[in-house]
């Protein structure tokens, strides 16, 4: 029995309808689509009770090119701290906070104020990281300067000043606190970044090897009592044959049944205590066909096994 469990925690949804740390538009309008695949009454059908919280306000997508080796570095600073804002406020309720993206930036926000909580509570943060690219650039490797692929190097403590030591310490994550699942795509100084940092990525190959079974059950094996489990999950882990509504798909993903089983696996745990759902790009989707696949996966995160098991 987990957080979910016990008490029947409300699920607050919270809309973050921006694109600011992509270079490619659309995510922005991510939020809606969700809403439009019908995420509030499918949690509602499992007897959640779900309070929609609406969107976010924030300053609109310059456009710009990057300064420094960042782009949109105000707009995603000052789009992060109102998720900060708005996830704290949740947990401090006692709610469970769902974060409807928006680009992965946000991640940053979202996470520092799980972290912040889990520190008050003497909980033990762990991040179940779900997509195709890893996102530890920094502005000083980062091909695009796009900001959503550098949240993972912000929560670690290594990032633009004013993305760092949200959570009231440096680093919001241990890098032992995170795995990656679905990776495909590391940018060549990400990848001695990874090493270097000695982050757990189960990419495509391990997953091929090994199976989405034996996977998960690494990545979850010391889950325990004291764990609040963070997902954050990019819909770009999906091969994009199936999710085409991603500003940044790659080729050869998990398959629609893996997936499946990995957010099962996750639901089994009973320790998930907040979600982001991020990176659906609807001005690039087909009939809001990525938008469902979301809800689908996300009742799965919430229990929604075929039987009772």
């Amino acid at each position: 029995m987990g957080p979910m469990d016990e008490t029947r925690r409300t699920i607050a949804l919270i809309g973050a309808p921006t694109d600011v740390g992509a270079s490619v538009r659309g995510a922005g309008m991510g939020p809606d689509a969700l809403r439009v695949a019908g995420l509030a009454d499918a949690l509602r059908a499992h007897r959640f009770t779900v309070v929609d919280r609406g969107n976010l306000a924030g300053p609109p997508n310059p456009g710009l090119a990057p300064e420094g080796g960042l782009r949109h570095l105000q707009e995603v600073v000052t789009w992060n701290r109102s998720v900060f804002d708005a996830v704290d406020a949740a947990l401090g309720q006692g709610e469970f906070p769902l974060l409807m993206g928006g680009d992965h930036c946000l991640a940053i926000g979202s996470i520092s104020a799980v972290a912040w909580h889990c520190r008050r509570q003497g909980k033990q943060l762990r991040v179940i990281w779900l997509d195709a690219h890893t996102d530890v650039n920094t502005e000083a490797i980062s091909p695009s300067g796009n900001i959503h692929g550098m949240p993972v190097a912000c929560l670690l403590g290594h990032g633009p000043a004013s993305l760092v030591g949200w959570s009231g310490e440096r680093a919001a994550l241990e890098p032992q606190d995170i795995d990656f699942i679905g990776i495909r795509s590391v940018d060549r100084d990400e990848k001695q970044a990874i090493r270097q940092l000695g982050l757990q990525v189960y990419d495509m190959r391990h997953i091929d090897e090994h199976g989405m079974r034996n996977t998960m059950t690494e990545a979850l094996h010391d889950i325990g009592d004291n764990t609040h489990l963070h997902v954050s999950f990019d819909l770009d882990c999906l091969d994009p044959m199936d999710a085409p509504g991603v500003g940044t798909g790659v080729r050869g993903g998990p398959t629609y049944r893996e997936i499946q089983l990995c957010m099962e696996m996750i639901a089994d745990t009973g320790r998930m205590g907040s979600l982001d759902v991020v990176e659906i790009n609807p001005a690039l989707d087909v009939r809001n066909r990525t938008a469902e696949l979301a809800v689908e996966f996300v009742q799965s995160l919430f229990g929604a096994s075929t039987l009772a098991r």
